[in-house]
């Protein structure tokens, strides 16, 4: 692949499907987009080659055994491990490797879990593990520009106790790069660090010698776009020793009973992989691992950096006739420790958010896709709208809400969803000023209308 200054060519070669369709995608935090090159190759190979369940003896099965442990040795590279120091171990996708440890890590009275208030979704659900091990559970709070401030993340991992703190590399609403000097700063003060590097990777790069979490989660579909299906789990294999399973399946265990309650747990990564991995599409891993590193994350970089700039400089521009804001962006205005992730509500002449499923509708007309809500980032959308836990407390006695909608009733909030748009290595300057136009016409032609559909969630 001859590389030149910017990724534009990628386009053409690897994406064609955008222009004919003439479609503009702007959720690359949702998904990746599939390069044709990776589709094509994982067709010839299954149509080449005869490959069977792993591990045993027969040539098909040897065959894709061969091809699986190919991947693991990818995705290490790919993050800058050590095989000595570390496994992987192949998931569905990231919140699947974040429940693996979740109901593995051994909490308790002296081992609490400790996360940041712009945790997504499959990071909060820890806290059902950790509480029925009667272990504390903090919440480390954001703080302003939707940043959470390094001495209250000191503060949390001084506050006693020795358990595991996770924290995203980067924000999956607001774009945050958070401090990847706390994973060294966690270890050091005793804690084991779940790392969710899954809206990071595809943009950012990990170099697990230098940042040496314990565990790291991410999916392949948001790096590549394909193959989806297939997440990891790559963890320290002294931290991986200190889990215990709650249960054991077909593919964990070396041998078992029936007769009486008794298994021999198969060593790790194999021990912590549930049944019959995808084997059909675990070399297609070891092919995205390549594709993006030819390419070279200093230019994904350079691409993906000018086009965040773009589309919050036309944002920041938008104003109504009497000059006022017609945006408020959340998170940082510039692409100073920020991923490509741009968040923002529509606001009307008088400050309030515009219901962001106005736009939602308005960009589906124009073919552009982007992501309304609040992301599985609840602490996000909490910061935005001033719910403090008092309110959040409050909102629930008032009954338990049976939609979306009535939760948010309950808030008496304007607005709990935003506008997410996120830039990846398809998206061009047309793409960006595109959804730049949609917002611009809603912003002329009035924020008032019909409400769209019920919220189905956030």
């Amino acid at each position: 692949m001859n590389r030149p200054s910017d990724l534009d060519f990628l386009r053409e070669a690897e994406f064609p499907y955008l222009d004919a369709a003439g479609h503009a995608y702007l959720d690359y935090t949702g998904a990746a987009l599939a390069p044709l090159s990776l589709v094509r190759a994982s067709a010839a190979r299954l149509g080449s080659g005869v490959y069977g369940n792993p591990h045993t003896a027969s040539p098909a099965s040897q065959a894709s055994t061969r091809l699986v442990e190919e991947a693991r040795e990818a995705v290490l590279a790919f993050c800058g491990a050590s095989p000595r120091e570390y496994a992987v171990v192949f998931t569905p996708n990231a919140t699947a490797a974040i429940r693996l440890v979740a109901e593995a890590y051994p909490f308790g009275p002296g081992r609490p879990l400790a996360f940041l208030g712009d945790d997504h979704n499959s990071v909060l659900g820890m806290r059902r593990y950790a509480a029925r091990a009667g272990a504390p559970v903090r919440v480390v709070p954001l703080g302003p520009g939707f940043r959470t401030e390094p001495s209250a993340v000191t503060a949390c991992l001084g506050a006693g106790g020795q358990g595991l703190f996770a924290f995203p590399a980067q924000s999956n609403a607001t774009g945050v790069r958070h401090p990847l000097e706390w994973v060294g700063e966690a270890r050091r003060a005793g804690w084991r660090v779940l790392l969710d590097a899954a809206a990071y990777v595809p943009t950012g790069p990990l170099d697990l010698t230098a940042v040496p979490a314990d565990f790291v989660a991410l999916s392949w579909y948001k790096i590549t776009g394909f193959p989806t299906g297939v997440g990891c789990l790559v963890a320290r294999r002294d931290a991986l020793a200190e889990l215990r399973r709650p249960w054991f399946a077909g593919g964990t265990v070396r041998a078992s009973s029936s007769h009486t309650d008794w298994h021999l747990p198969a060593p790790p990564p194999e021990g912590f992989e549930d049944g019959t991995l995808p084997f059909l599409a675990l070399p297609d891993v070891t092919a995205a691992a390549a594709w993006h590193r030819e390419i070279g994350y200093d230019a994904v970089h350079h691409h993906v950096t000018g086009l965040t700039a773009r589309l919050l400089t036309g944002l920041t521009a938008l104003r109504h006739p009497d000059g006022t804001p017609a945006v408020r962006v959340l998170g940082p205005l510039s692409d100073r420790d920020r991923g490509p992730t741009v968040t923002f509500n529509l606001l009307h002449p008088d400050g309030t958010p515009v219901d962001e499923r106005h736009l939602q509708h308005s960009a589906a007309t124009a073919r552009v896709s982007l992501r309304t809500g609040c992301f599985c980032n609840p602490g996000v959308a909490e910061e935005a709208n001033g719910m403090t836990p008092e309110i959040v407390h409050a909102a629930l006695l008032r009954g338990t809400p049976a939609d979306v909608d009535t939760y948010l009733h309950h808030l008496a909030v304007q607005a709990q969803g935003a506008v997410r748009a996120s830039v990846g290595v398809a998206t061009n300057t047309r793409d960006v000023d595109r959804l730049l136009e949609v917002c611009a016409e809603l912003v002329d032609g009035g924020l008032e209308g019909e409400m769209p559909e019920p919220r189905t969630g956030c």
